[in-house]
This record gives structure tokens, C-alpha cells and sequence, in this order.
């Protein structure tokens, strides 16, 4: 009887999680008015539930006395990680970081859709462009992290070092990276030279952000569908990386800075790994 009870918990708490993912497509797609954003804050939490998650720390973050940028790795399809972690509280973030409050950045494209937009900011999401970015990095009393989610267009792969600029007049940088990111979702073959990846690099031209062709699982099955499959993530916050503050840095001061930043992220990519 016992282990019928639990199979019985079990099953109707992991439908709960696929009902709760279905109401986030729908709402999400069709841009929420007041009730339907009450609805969300409500299946927040279940529609993670969907997706364990873990955060790991690795400086004590309790004392809010500076301001930081987060780089947050890897982008994956949605971004999802980055969105549980630092938007709507799942992990416990008021209690790993007391004291702070977290803005995840995004394109100011989504700012621009009607109604949409609302939606963005009752999850309090940010413009990711320099103003937004200076304005919240240059808060007096600190407390305030700004998250950037790296590597979503081809721009971001490519980025020069330059963009570190806004790093060394501003704020502390901090490496994160989110295992399990790229699990949730799978992406249609798109090798260099394809043609399908010749439409997409045109569009992302034209548009400024990439279009992903991806697939996951449905309510019903398991081979197809645009629910995320039901993996963990594991996000791990590095030590920030000491800045000296200056509002003309030189270019040297940038390639080092650069160059620290990419060792760091791959020393906690690979101390974590496993």
C-alpha cells in the first residue's frame, strides 16, 4: 500500500509539472493581462519543479556592499537557467544572496512587443543594452547584480574584448555557469555551409538575435514536442574577479581583464564538470 501511495504522488505531482509547463507555453504565447500574471507567479514554481535545480557558491555573498556582473554560461535555447535561478526566485536566491537583488538581462527587442512586454517586466527583466546595463551596474549602496546571459547570437560568440570596457568602469565580474543548460532541449543539424543554417545566419542579420530550430518532448510522448525534457541543472556561481574600477581603461587593461575572465570560466567549468 505504501509504494502504491507514492507511485500515486508521484504520478499526479509529475502531471501537476505538465500542466503547469502547458499554462506557460499558452500565456506565454498569447501575452498575459493581470489575471493570467497572477496565474504565472502562481505555476512558477511548479512549472520549475519540472526541472531540478541546484546552485553552487563559491564566495560568500553576504555582504552586499558592491555591485556585480554576472556572465552566465552557456545560453542553451531559452536561457532557462538563468531565468529560474536569478528571475523568479526558485533557487532560493533571496537566501544564497541576502542583501541582493538580481536583473537578468535581455534583448530590448522583447521590450517592444505590445502587452508582451508586461509580461517581461513582471519578471523583472532588464534591456540588456549599455544604458540599461550602466544604470543598474552604477547603483550607489551596491546590492545589485546584473545578469547577461553570453553567447546567444553569433555577435556574442565573436564579441570583441572591447565590450569589457563597461566591466572596468562599473562593476565586478563574476563567471557563472549552468550544467544541464543544453540538455533540455535538442537542435535541428545545422552545420556550417547547410541550408539551414545559411537562412538562419540571414535572418540573425537582419533581426539581430539567432533563431534555433529545437524540439523536446510533448505532453503525451516523448520524441516531439516543445516542453523541455526533464533534466537537472546545476548552475555554479564562481569568486568575482577583482576589477580595478577606472573610467578610461586602456586597451591592455581590457585584454587582461578579458583574458582573466575566460581562465576563470574555464577553471570552474572544469573543477565542476563531473
Amino acid at each position: 500500500v505504501k509504494h502504491i501511495c507514492q507511485y500515486i504522488c508521484i504520478y499526479f505531482n509529475n502531471r501537476l509539472n505538465t500542466v503547469s509547463q502547458i499554462l506557460w507555453w499558452i500565456i506565454w504565447g498569447q501575452g498575459p493581462n493581470s489575471i493570467e500574471i497572477t496565474v504565472m507567479l502562481i505555476i512558477h514554481n511548479y512549472w520549475f519543479l519540472y526541472i531540478p535545480y541546484l546552485t553552487w557558491l563559491y564566495f560568500d555573498w553576504h555582504t552586499p556592499d558592491h555591485n556585480y556582473i554576472f556572465g552566465f554560461h552557456p545560453h542553451g535555447i531559452m536561457a532557462v537557467g538563468a531565468f529560474g535561478n536569478f528571475s523568479i526566485n526558485y533557487s532560493d536566491f533571496e537566501d544564497l544572496f541576502p542583501g541582493f537583488s538580481s536583473y537578468l538581462h535581455v534583448l530590448p527587442l522583447w521590450f517592444w512587443c505590445p502587452v508582451f512586454r508586461e509580461y517581461v517586466m513582471s519578471a523583472r527583466l532588464v534591456s540588456v543594452s549599455k544604458k540599461s546595463m550602466s544604470y543598474m551596474v552604477s547603483k550607489e549602496g551596491g546590492g545589485n547584480i546584473s545578469v547577461i546571459v553570453l553567447g546567444g547570437a553569433k555577435e556574442s560568440l565573436d564579441a570583441h574584448p572591447g565590450k569589457f570596457t563597461l566591466f572596468i568602469c562599473h562593476a565586478s565580474l563574476v563567471p557563472v555557469f549552468s550544467f544541464g543548460e543544453n540538455e533540455l532541449f535538442k537542435q535541428i543539424d545545422n552545420p556550417e555551409g547547410s541550408w539551414i543554417r545559411t537562412v538562419q545566419n540571414k535572418l540573425q542579420k537582419i533581426m539581430g538575435f539567432a533563431l534555433p530550430l529545437f524540439h523536446a518532448r510533448g505532453v503525451f510522448q516523448y520524441n516531439f514536442g516543445l516542453m523541455p525534457y526533464r533534466k537537472a541543472i546545476h548552475t555554479v556561481v564562481g569568486r568575482p574577479i577583482p576589477v580595478h574600477q577606472t573610467l578610461h581603461p586602456t586597451q591592455e587593461q581590457i585584454e587582461e581583464l578579458h583574458q582573466t575572465y575566460t581562465e576563470e570560466l574555464r577553471k570552474l567549468f572544469e573543477e565542476h564538470k563531473g
